[in-house]
């Protein structure tokens, strides 16, 4: 009996969106890219039935998609950043500005790292993958995944304690 593609690709929507974004740093494309992974997969001929097989099967693909978007557009070392996503318009509000700074500062300071990096956040952080299904969707051992996400998780850090954003002291009441 076929494998119904339709809902097992949606429960994973989210997370390979999120992945794409951390990839592409930009809205439009990775929207494309994760369409792009729905058709790759719902056109498979074999397809992983385990549930953590498909999803890693999944985020392959969408990896293979994008770095085969990168080599069409020959860019594969920095692709071109839209950040007008990141305007207030399309940010939430809560009370005071804090969490709005926060996360700005975390998705300016994210696009700037290197895709490697990106992507190592995008798949452990971003997407949820352990660090044994990172490994191997990457086909690089455990290890070095934790060395990586160790390394990007603190270039990150450092990247936004360094920014120029504070916050804004706040007066108490006596």
């Amino acid at each position: 009996m076929p494998i119904d593609h339709n809902s097992q690709i949606e429960t994973y929507l989210g997370r390979l969106y999120g992945y794409a974004m951390s990839l592409c740093q930009n809205p439009e494309d990775s929207k494309d890219l994760v369409q792009e992974c729905a058709l790759k997969a719902l056109g498979a001929h074999n397809v992983p039935t385990e549930p953590s097989a498909y999803r890693s099967w999944l985020f392959r693909i969408l990896r293979n998609a994008f770095i085969d978007k990168c080599r069409r557009r020959n860019v594969a070392k920095s692709w071109a950043m839209d950040v007008s996503h990141l305007s207030s318009g399309n940010m939430e509000y809560f009370q005071g500005d804090e969490r709005l700074i926060n996360a700005l500062s975390v998705k300016l300071e994210l696009a700037k790292l290197p895709t490697a990096q990106r992507e190592i956040i995008g798949l452990i952080d971003a997407a949820g993958l352990s660090y044994v299904e990172a490994a191997e969707l990457l086909e690089i051992p455990v290890g070095t995944v934790m060395s990586r996400i160790s390394r990007a998780r603190y270039a990150l850090v450092t990247a936004i304690s360094d920014s120029n954003v504070r916050g804004l002291p706040v007066k108490r009441r006596r």
